[in-house]
């Protein structure tokens, strides 16, 4: 029996999974060395930058997606400055997306790194540091070491957030074949269509993806670090 899916269904499995892999890595990234400094820092600004990330998980998808689009576009800030560098704008664009799944996962990569930074504790750190560690050896070799189940998890949970995006992506990317239409989005356009054959096959790939994600986590006892669980 051959799959009822055509060549714009492949299309958008690619571009789903090589946006989730490069936003999972931008995230990690980016997300490490916030999370290490929210977990360590007593700045008055941890609260405000907290509220920041965690707004991803509350404020919904389309409000995001629709100031990012503002932002991104030729009249906004950021799509301005990269116009006036001859980048063009990155508004309906495959960077566009990674950047509105950055800003749209970051609690899911932040928050578990976060808490598994801050279940370390102070003690294996001051350890290391009797014993002649720079602050950088005890980062890399003490605390990365320590919360790896956490990274772990944050990894996964970034990935798989970005799987499902359809408001945010659909903002700031469009619908355009091959370059920025992901699998929610051709979910979509099926289900449009009435083609309600293949939004199976597709809906189906995704819900067995996530849930055999989540299956995972449970099984390595890693869903307590979830973000808000506040562990």
């Amino acid at each position: 029996m051959s799959l009822p899916l055509d060549s714009n269904d492949l299309a958008a499995i690619w571009l789903t999974l090589k946006l989730a892999s490069l936003t999972t890595l931008v995230l990690l990234l980016l997300g490490t060395p916030l999370a290490w400094w929210l977990a360590h820092t007593r700045s008055r600004l941890k609260g405000p930058i907290s509220a920041v990330i965690a707004l991803p998980l509350v404020l919904p998808p389309t409000v995001l997606g629709f100031y990012l689009l503002v932002a991104l576009g030729p009249n906004g800030p950021i799509g301005a400055l990269t116009a006036q560098l001859g980048l063009g704008t990155l508004a309906f664009s495959f960077s566009g997306l990674v950047i509105g799944s950055v800003c749209y996962s970051l609690p899911f990569v932040v928050q578990p790194i976060q808490n598994a930074f801050e279940a370390i504790g102070k003690r294996p750190l001051e350890v290391a540091a009797t014993l002649g560690a720079s602050p950088l050896d005890r980062f890399f070799t003490v605390a990365l070491p320590l919360a790896r189940p956490g990274i772990i998890t944050a990894s996964v949970l970034g990935f798989a957030h970005t799987l499902g995006e359809f408001g945010v992506v659909l903002m700031i990317g469009g619908n355009i074949a091959e370059q920025t239409r992901v699998v929610s989005v051709q979910i979509f356009n099926h289900v449009e269509a009435m083609d309600y054959a293949s939004a199976h096959w597709l809906s189906g790939g995704v819900l067995v993806c996530s849930f055999l994600i989540l299956l995972l986590l449970n099984r390595r006892g890693h869903w307590r670090v979830m973000p808000g669980s506040g562990q």
